[in-house]
């Protein structure tokens, strides 16, 4: 499957190039340099607005602080009126590096690897951030309490607005398989941000150890984390299913980057595509019983934060031998 950002540049690539040189990406240099700001007292009252701007705080390597890019932005939030004087750092926006890697200090940018979400900003005023403020790739519009996505065929979705920019991002993370690169288009996908050991495949791993090469449902894939976790563990077969659209895209796209070629269905209208040891569909999950006649090893459930899950549970029981809640 021939993939390509919807931006029209090349902002996907195969994760082992995106995870060459890692470790270094978010390092200064030994020119690198930053400003002591602090992020509870207004920005006005530390440094001279109007100094800033793509020369503040840089250097010969390309990088800046993070604490330096995010007072550009909220320095252009304050010209476009969106915020006033008295702001600071811990309330500008929020920021989302690209590649997201956890690191054990704050990063220096490069350019294009910053996705920003607020609530505050409008049209113009990202229009100029991304103009004005080289390390932002994109700005989203909406509120990190709102999960973006859908629970069911029974809900509403949710997604942020992109007002400028491109939006999509890459966070690697680490399994104890190998590395994944997962790509999401942040407005549509719900946000998760990457830690050294992920709670997630921790629980995932725990189940993998009572099953020799099992096959594994998927059933609220998302981006397809879990499931190409599942496979870089050698599982002997993956479905991945879910009922949102935009997660769905995103699965193709990070099972390819990450090594499992797509084929797309061009016949049964339930399976949306397929590979060697997967498929991957997109259905409720209530109604995907009516599709399969096969009986998994495991399935994952792995729904949004609160979210009752006893008729997903009771579902997924109808399909595989061990159900886990992730």
């Amino acid at each position: 499957m021939e993939i390509r950002c919807r931006c029209g540049d090349t902002c996907i690539r195969p994760i082992s190039k995106a995870l060459k040189d890692i470790e270094l990406f978010y390092k200064p240099c030994n020119d690198c340099k930053t400003e002591k700001i602090k992020k509870f007292s207004p920005l006005a009252e530390q440094i001279n607005l109007d100094e800033i701007d793509n020369h503040f705080g840089s250097c010969k390597c390309g990088k800046r602080h993070l604490d330096i890019v995010i007072s550009h932005v909220l320095k252009v939030m304050m010209d476009e009126g969106i915020k006033d004087k008295k702001a600071s750092l811990r309330n500008a926006c929020v920021p989302l590096v690209t590649p997201g890697y956890p690191t054990d200090s704050i990063p220096y940018l490069p350019k294009d690897s910053l996705v920003i979400l607020s609530n505050e900003v409008d049209k113009g005023c990202a229009e100029t951030i991304v103009k004005e403020v080289g390390e932002v790739k994109g700005v989203l519009k909406g509120d990190l309490r709102n999960t973006v996505g859908i629970k069911d065929s029974d809900s509403n979705p949710h997604v942020y607005e992109l007002l400028a920019g491109c939006d999509l991002r890459c966070d690697i993370i680490q399994t104890p398989y190998g590395a994944l690169g997962i790509y999401k288009y942040q407005r549509e996908i719900h946000i998760e941000f990457p830690k050294v050991e992920s709670p997630k495949i921790e629980i995932l791993n725990k189940a993998l150890k009572y099953c020799d090469r099992p096959a594994v449902l998927d059933c609220t894939c998302g981006p397809g984390t879990l499931g190409i976790a599942c496979l870089k563990a050698g599982a002997r077969k993956v479905v991945f299913n879910d009922i949102w659209n935009p997660a769905i895209e995103t699965t193709l796209i990070n099972l390819e980057v990450n090594g499992f070629p797509v084929k797309l269905s061009g016949s049964e209208e339930e399976l949306i595509a397929s590979g060697d040891k997967f498929e991957v569909y997109c259905m409720d999950i209530r109604e995907l019983a009516n599709c399969l006649d096969e009986t998994f090893d495991i399935c994952i459930i792995d729904t949004f934060p609160g979210v009752d899950t006893t008729e997903f549970v009771e579902a997924a029981g109808k399909l595989g031998k061990k159900v886990v809640v992730i």
